[in-house]
């Protein structure tokens, strides 16, 4: 695995890059709203948006934890969803060290979703390590987990979660398996 990290040695500090990737209202921003704001940090979260409230370019924030004798600092972006913006993801993606996607769990979002994980899968690095959010989980007609795994192509390290951006359900655990994912991975 290639490690792009950045270690300051001096100060004890490690940052490290994660972007939210999904198809257009899937629940990207909702989702780091809802991470940012179970760590009591809403106002760290920073938006360029249109004037009808949608992600323009992409969402930004910072999460610091000590651990040990160290800081770590997560640099959180969200990419796009709109194709109009398509362009723009290759660029929140550069230096990315893990991917949380973010799929819509409508039924009638299937074509959607699997196209933007073509396109991630086309702009990614194999040894990136990505945790798959099934989202909007808590309405009806849901493609369960089985079903999206048969028609994507994921590498046996990508793991799945059925999440709720709107009531938090399994927000922080993505976020928490992505960085044992980010850390620990040989």
């Amino acid at each position: 695995m290639v490690i792009t990290l950045i270690i300051d040695r001096k100060n004890r500090k490690i940052k490290t890059k994660i972007v939210y990737y999904g198809p257009a209202m899937s629940g990207k921003t909702t989702t780091v709203r809802t991470l940012f704001r179970l760590f009591n940090l809403e106002n760290r979260i920073k938006s360029l948006e249109t004037s009808t409230g949608r992600t323009l370019f992409f969402d930004f924030g910072n999460l610091t934890f000590k651990a040990a004798e160290w800081i770590i600092e997560v640099n959180v972006w969200t990419a796009t969803g709109q194709n109009y913006y398509i362009e723009t993801r290759p660029t929140v993606l550069r230096g990315v060290d893990g991917v949380i996607f973010v799929a819509d769990g409508q039924r009638n979002l299937l074509e959607e979703n699997l196209r933007s994980w073509k396109e991630l899968k086309n702009l990614l690095r194999d040894d990136i390590p990505v945790v798959f959010c099934l989202n909007k989980c808590d309405l009806k007609d849901i493609i369960s987990i089985e079903e999206i795994k048969r028609y994507i192509d994921a590498n046996n390290d990508t793991c799945f979660l059925k999440t709720s951006a709107i009531s938090g359900i399994n927000v922080l655990e993505a976020f928490r398996l992505l960085m044992k994912k980010i850390f620990y991975k040989k």
